[in-house]
């Protein structure tokens, strides 16, 4: 089951054409694991960060679709692919209008606070499995 959250495109998110600039998309795709963190596993980023762990990306590709503009509102489906003993994979895209904006496809791993991988906290890995698509890897 995918989990979806909306964010407006917004000035600061544009180009001097008012168009999204690529880089903003990677916020805007941290936003929204940063929200599914908080939202779905009971989890925000500043427990993760202040409990002495992190979620850090480890890999992560895009591909563009179409460009969004200042005043679009893009709905955003994250669904996890695959998780791993430290690892988790999830797929984003991002929406206006039903049209696909962009797929965001990336790793994340679960840290201890010196930055090595450790196994998923049981909590947060049957929240995760909540979110894995069908044939996904669990």
């Amino acid at each position: 089951m995918s989990w979806t959250t909306t964010i407006p495109v917004e000035f600061r998110h544009c180009d001097p054409a008012g168009i999204v600039f690529f880089p903003r998309y990677f916020e805007m795709a941290n936003s929204v694991v940063e929200n599914f963190f908080a939202a779905e596993l009971g989890r925000p980023f500043a427990a993760v960060i202040g409990g002495g762990n992190g979620s850090p990306t480890a890999r992560i590709t895009a591909e563009f679709h179409r460009p969004s503009r200042l005043g679009d509102v893009l709905e955003f489906e994250l669904a996890v692919t695959r998780i791993g003993r430290t690892s988790a994979a999830y797929r984003t895209v991002g929406r206006c209008g039903g049209a696909a904006r962009l797929t965001v496809e990336a790793v994340l791993v679960w840290t201890d606070a010196a930055g090595r991988p450790e196994p998923w906290p049981a909590d947060l890995r049957a929240g995760l499995h909540k979110h894995l698509e069908e044939g996904g890897d669990g």
